[in-house]
């Protein structure tokens, strides 16, 4: 009998990047989408490729992967973000895998981030494995609110092709993400009660340069030129803006005790 492949995605107003993800997974059995009540088109897009396009209120990035995936029907799941494309090369890979007899039970893939329409090759941006395809029922996502990843019980693999993840496109978009992201790994520390030596001056002050210096000189992120420097110099500031907002967070709560 056939193995049967689901592709879960979650979306909310990703009209510019989905159609591009689904193209390169419509040969999967399976797509289910849940989409967190998206106004611009994407759902109209997915729903041209599936008929499994779900709507469910923002749970956080960890419970809506997880609902996406308890509604797959497939002998396996692979999960996917909305601006990630499977290349050619990863799709017959996956073909292959499943269908094969000596197959494990998970499978890292290698993302390769696009950064201004430019493959970041260096600074530690490839081969940024992430666990993304498993059989069904072997794994979840954490149910954090950001920086989510799969909890599985067996034995992973690593695949040998990659998926194209279309990050950044412009730095508009990636110094949205960063304020996006940032807040909410505050939330995290915060839930997690660590807020306080989060936002130490070491962190806020020492920490941002020396990811610059790590990432761009040590893991050689100098070899992928202006586009190295750029990307790694406006990582650097989301690591200060995380650690910043951690000490705005501690300050505003010894104010709300005082």
């Amino acid at each position: 009998m056939k193995t049967k492949l689901s592709v879960a995605i979650i979306t909310f107003n990703e009209e510019a990047n989905i159609r591009r993800t689904l193209e390169s997974v419509k040969w999967a059995d399976e797509i289910v989408v849940i989409d967190s009540g998206s106004t611009d088109g994407t759902r109209e897009i997915c729903k041209a490729y599936t008929d499994k396009v779900i709507h469910q209120p923002w749970l956080g990035f960890g419970k809506q992967k997880n609902i996406a995936i308890d509604r797959t029907t497939g002998d396996w799941v692979l999960s996917l973000d909305a601006d990630e494309e499977v290349e050619p090369e990863l799709a017959d890979e996956i073909r292959s895998v499943i269908s094969s007899s000596g197959a494990l039970d998970a499978y890292r893939i290698p993302r390769k981030t696009i950064f201004l329409g430019k493959w970041v090759r260096y600074g530690g941006w490839y081969p940024d494995y992430n666990l993304r395809l498993f059989r069904k029922g072997l794994g979840s996502f954490a149910e954090r609110v950001v920086h989510e990843s799969v909890r599985f019980n067996g034995i992973a693999g690593r695949t040998r092709n990659a998926v194209i993840h279309h990050a950044y496109p412009d730095l508009a978009s990636f110094i949205n993400k960063m304020n996006k992201y940032s807040s909410l790994a505050v939330e995290v520390m915060a839930q997690k009660g660590i807020s306080a030596y989060r936002s130490s001056w070491f962190n806020i002050f020492l920490r941002p340069i020396l990811t610059f210096v790590y990432k761009y000189f040590f893991r050689l992120g100098f070899l992928d030129g202006k586009y190295g420097l750029v990307l790694n110099l406006f990582h650097s500031y989301y690591v200060f803006a995380k650690y910043a907002k951690a000490w705005e967070y501690k300050c505003k709560g010894q104010r709300a005790e005082s």
